[in-house]
């Protein structure tokens, strides 16, 4: 890979990141049934990145953590940080060249998953908010993110800056 490419990749990568941590800031439409959360857009930099590599899919799951952690709390920060597994995984699979649309129903168990179990320790024991309310509730924003990803993958494919730098055609 050349020093060019390099640039690229190292330069989206970090706009996604700081689009990542913006986002929980700037997005107004937000829904809040205590212990789910969800920021419209806020996995649409994950979902970009998974293109790019694990490392890319690495910082913006972190960037994510922190915009939401500043703007709402350690435990929407924590349930962000999931972004990073749920990132590496798309990646992993983007690379074994898994299709982009496979990647988003494959991911979206886990994402729910992950997050419940991120909330689990800190509210009581109720099944239907931990399983229906936060764990179907990330699925849905999840798959709802990823129509809005690939209307973008679809437009950026046609840009050279993000063709150049994703690690898969």
């Amino acid at each position: 890979m050349n020093t060019t490419i390099n640039t690229k990749k190292f330069t989206v990568t970090a706009l996604l990141t700081a689009l990542a941590i913006l986002i929980p800031f700037v997005v107004v439409f937000k829904v809040y049934i205590p212990p789910f959360s969800a920021t419209l857009g806020s996995h649409v930099p994950m979902f970009l990145s998974m293109f790019l590599g694990p490392w890319a899919a690495v910082m913006v799951g972190l960037g994510s953590a922190l915009g939401f952690l500043l703007t709402l709390g350690p435990i929407i920060g924590a349930r962000a940080f999931m972004h990073v597994f749920v990132a590496l995984a798309g990646s992993a699979l983007i690379q074994r060249d898994v299709s982009y649309k496979k990647v988003a129903a494959i991911t979206a168990p886990l994402h729910g998953l992950l997050e419940v179990l991120v909330v689990l320790p800190f509210v009581p024991f109720d099944a239907f908010h931990l399983f229906i309310v936060t764990g179907v509730g990330t699925m849905l924003h999840h798959g709802a993110d990823a129509v809005i990803a690939y209307a973008l993958l679809k437009a950026l494919d046609r840009s050279r800056v993000f063709n150049a730098v994703r690690t898969h055609p």
